[in-house]
């Protein structure tokens, strides 16, 4: 750092500024001339507060380095005296990194520029004793946390099924989050955790002092605390930072707010960055209120917009500004570019999810091609944004059968999922008893008080009678080798796996409903339905979308071996991709062509969040959408779908309130007509939602009787015919060489050898594969099929 001593950089910053320092002001400073008008005088505004309001694309990194650097060019501060703030340690890395550049290719010895937690790592280090600790404390992750939580769940007699310590964590994380100690939390919330939440915080609290260990929710906590307590030592912190700088504000918490406000109450010298329109986070704690209150908690704030747009077309940032305008808890601005018009936003209806992803998966291609206005384009460079990740499956599924390389952004991909993964081998183990991996993972998945010891047992039997574990199962329960609780729930995997085998080998079996009974007298899904953590409803809803898939398969086996083909692909697959993520995961990131596909009332916005939060959970849900149109640069499409399967069923749906208020002039529509009876399509204005609703004939569409057909439930008794799931090379195929098929995962392709009923098929899109004659149909048939 260029000699800069840590130790002493406290001592050096109440010392006066020499008359070196302050010459270095008539320095030049070329990175002030690269900015507009209002970057610039943001970057100048040194002393005071002030609020830079910097919608989507209007370079507000560039503005906050410049900012920094002139505060070091000037000699207004040295580096110790800056407290720089930035939410990810990647951020404080490139603004480092920038930073260094601006002043001329050198370590600018920010020695206190980091992520919150961070931060009061190093404050809290030199205060320990003060908040109870040692200085050598450690950090609890995540694991650790849960680990000490179950301990005293245990201690206390609860029941950990019915009140799981992620319940409890996930309440204790946000209480600390709005800076409550346990002798501060509220009455109101009293009833927390069956009315012990308050209690066992308190047992928590004191026996992480007596590991000398803290969470990172502490790590804010305490130093609030600190400050708070000790106001000799906060007034040293006040005087050694003298400037302080705040990036992405609108996504702090009330632990945050409280932490910055105590830091700059003092000399006020603060510079808050950040977007009221872009804070989408309400779900993790962040408080968009803390933004917009900005100018009361300091009076006389000096608020800079930057509303220069670098990133996206007129269209589109009209089309961002119209949606964002609905919304009454802002401050306002108007982004605005010099770019040229570019192609508008275009709007277009779907019969079902599944067409909206053919849709897309084409449109990608044509744009992969040039054939779309835009020229040529890369797969990196366009991107599907959804709103919930169990959306992500009909794409994955489509991209696979096109031969699209994709990547999930974010996230493990749809089927590589916990819950995926789980159900999956509930389906391998009711088709293949000997799947002894797949018996591992699900033995004791949700808990049969099966512990180490049992599942040893079970393993230990299996080996000395050359059997599979299953089987090792059911010989260790007729021994009388597990006792107690473990050995009723095991008999009752056990027996279950044997039902559930026994069905898969009639011929005519209903295998969606199969995969439902699975999950459902397996215990899997009620598993998750008592779990109160945030990620259950998601994980709830991806179960869901994985019995929908089954649909299109004749068998369970047909549908592994289409997952295996799935996650063998994806290993295969190198270079250019197109992005898949959610909104949320969108954030801070830009593409050339952006996809938002599912804009339905209900799914976005989310029913759940207008449920929780009513017209607070609405304005954020929009937020979201304007998130989602502000990372398009070229193209921007937004797409939903009439009919979707909603809890198994096939519903009508809605369109999207927001899309009412995309802007008419800035939008062209696509949807062929008479995707709603009101003539919702190209040729035709869009009515409003009542109207079309009102006009609403998708049960009497073509689109719709399709649906129905292809998702019809048929009983056992109804005779169906089954495709061939067993490779026999002494079977003859009725296919000969070079003749053109159609596969239902990979598309078209040409017959280029052909073994018994095994064939060796070039694909267009998906390369060569092996595949059993039964999986195709010849070219010129694939119309009439059902997908």
């Amino acid at each position: 750092m260029n000699g800069y001593d840590e130790n002493d950089a406290f001592e050096a910053a109440a010392a006066p500024i020499p008359l070196s320092q302050r010459a270095m002001a008539a320095r030049p400073t070329p990175y002030l001339d690269d900015l507009n008008p209002a970057q610039r005088a943001a970057v100048e505004a040194l002393d005071g507060p002030v609020l830079m309001l910097a919608g989507a694309g209007t370079g507000k990194t560039k503005a906050l380095t410049a900012r920094i650097a002139h505060l070091l060019n000037t000699g207004r501060a040295r580096p110790n005296e800056i407290l720089a703030v930035t939410f990810t340690n990647k951020a404080a890395r490139e603004m480092k990194d920038r930073v260094g550049r601006l002043m001329g290719g050198s370590d600018a010895g920010l020695a206190w520029m980091g992520t919150f937690h961070s931060i009061s790592v190093k404050i809290l280090r030199r205060h320990a004793e003060l908040v109870g600790l040692k200085s050598n404390f450690t950090i609890l992750d995540t694991d650790d946390q849960l680990r000490l939580l179950k301990q005293l769940i245990t201690a206390n007699s609860i029941d950990e099924k019915r009140w799981p310590a992620r319940m409890l964590a996930g309440l204790i994380d946000a209480w600390k989050n709005r800076a409550w100690t346990p002798e501060k939390v509220p009455s109101s919330e009293a009833s927390a955790y069956n009315n012990r939440g308050t209690e066992l915080y308190q047992q928590y609290q004191d026996r992480l002092k007596s590991l000398n260990a803290t969470d990172f929710g502490d790590l804010l906590l305490h130093t609030v605390t600190l400050f708070q307590a000790h106001p000799d030592i906060l007034a040293q912190y006040q005087r050694w930072f003298r400037y302080i700088l705040v990036d992405e504000y609108q996504d702090t918490n009330v632990a945050q707010y409280l932490w910055l406000r105590l830091l700059a109450q003092s000399h006020k010298n603060i510079c808050c960055v950040g977007d009221d329109d872009q804070s989408i986070y309400g779900w993790r704690g962040a408080e968009v209120g803390n933004i917009l209150r900005f100018e009361k908690d300091f009076p006389g704030a000096h608020v800079v917009r930057l509303e220069q747009n670098y990133r996206s077309t007129p269209h589109i940032l009209a089309a961002a500004s119209a949606v964002i305008e609905a919304n009454t808890g802002r401050l306002g601005k108007t982004l605005w570019t010099e770019a040229t018009e570019g192609e508008k936003v275009r709007l277009i209806g779907h019969w079902d999810g599944e067409e909206e992803a053919r849709w897309i998966g084409d449109e990608l291609e044509a744009l992969q091609r040039g054939t779309r206005q835009m020229g040529p384009r890369s797969l990196d460079d366009m991107a599907i944004f959804v709103r919930a990740s169990h959306q992500m499956r009909a794409f994955e599924d489509r991209f696979l059968t096109i031969g699209l390389p994709y990547r999930v952004i974010g996230g493990p991909r749809f089927y590589e999922r916990l819950e995926i993964r789980d159900a999956m081998a509930y389906f391998r183990l009711a088709v293949s008893p000997d799947d002894d991996l797949a018996f591992e993972r699900v033995v004791n998945t949700p808990k049969r008080g099966l512990g180490d010891k049992a599942q040893q047992n079970i393993q230990r039997v299996a080996r000395a009678g050359g059997m599979s574990l299953l089987d090792g199962a059911r010989a260790l329960l007729a021994e009388g080798g597990i006792g107690g609780k473990g050995a009723g729930q095991l008999r009752g995997f056990v027996d279950g796996m044997a039902r559930w085998h026994e069905a898969t080998l009639a011929p005519n079996y209903n295998h969606i409903e199969l995969a439902e009974v699975i999950l459902e007298e397996s215990g899997y899904t009620e598993m998750w339905q008592n779990d109160k953590t945030p990620e259950a409803p998601g994980r709830l809803e991806n179960l869901k979308e994985l019995v929908k898939a089954l649909e299109q398969f004749e068998n369970l086996q047909g549908f592994l071996e289409h997952v295996s083909l799935i996650m063998e692909n994806e290993t295969e697959e190198q270079g250019a991709k197109v992005s898949i993520m959610t909104l949320h995961a969108a954030k801070g990131l830009e593409f050339p062509a952006v996809f938002l596909p599912g804009w339905e009332d209900g799914l976005f916005p989310s029913q759940r969040s207008m449920d929780d939060s009513g017209k607070k959970g609405l304005e954020e849900e929009r937020r979201l959408a304007y998130v989602g149109i502000t990372r398009a640069e070229e193209l921007c499409t937004i797409s939903f779908a009439a009919n979707r399967r909603v809890y198994g069923q096939w519903q009508s749906q809605l369109p999207s309130r927001f899309i009412d208020e995309l802007p008419a002039n800035h939008v062209d529509i696509l949807t062929p007509p008479g995707l709603y009876g009101g003539g919702y399509g190209a040729a035709a204005p869009a009515p409003r939602i009542e109207e079309r609703a009102a006009n609403a004939d998708v049960y009497n569409s073509p689109g719709w009787r399709r649906m129905q057909e292809r998702s019809a439930t048929r009983p056992i008794s109804q005779p169906r015919e089954a495709k061939n799931s067993v490779i026999d090379l002494k079977a003859v195929s009725s296919f000969t060489l070079r003749d053109r098929v159609f596969h239902q995962k990979f598309g078209y392709g040409t017959i280029e050898a052909i073994e018994g009923d095994k064939l060796d098929v070039s694909f267009d899109k998906a390369g060569s594969k092996k595949v059993v004659a039964g999986f195709v149909v010849a070219a010129d048939e694939a119309h009439d099929l059902p997908f």
